[in-house]
């Protein structure tokens, strides 16, 4: 399973640990995701995403998943997300 956020596209990062006499080795910065169950308001509905909470922290911010996803671009969104993205213009537009 890949390390990235489903909604924000946050994936790994590659830096060094660096010790006391300044020797540098690689490390890998791994976002802390988090199994986490969001509902949808206008589809009244609840999805299953694995997101970062940093991720989770700027969907609430923003005002909800709904909101959240008609603002992001697909590029960021998983495939799963972007099915959701289209349930709601779908729903919208009708």
């Amino acid at each position: 399973m890949s390390r990235i956020c489903e909604l924000t596209g946050k994936g790994r990062m590659t830096g060094h640990n660096v010790s006391h006499a300044n020797n540098k080795t690689k490390r890998l910065f791994l976002p802390n995701l988090q199994n986490v169950t969001l509902m949808s308001e206008a589809l009244d509905r609840s999805f299953k995403f694995r997101v970062s909470t940093q991720g989770l922290r700027s969907v609430e911010h923003v005002g909800g998943l709904d909101n959240w996803l008609l603002k992001t671009s697909d590029e960021k969104l998983s495939t799963s997300a972007q099915k959701v993205k289209r349930e709601l213009k779908k729903k919208a537009a009708a």
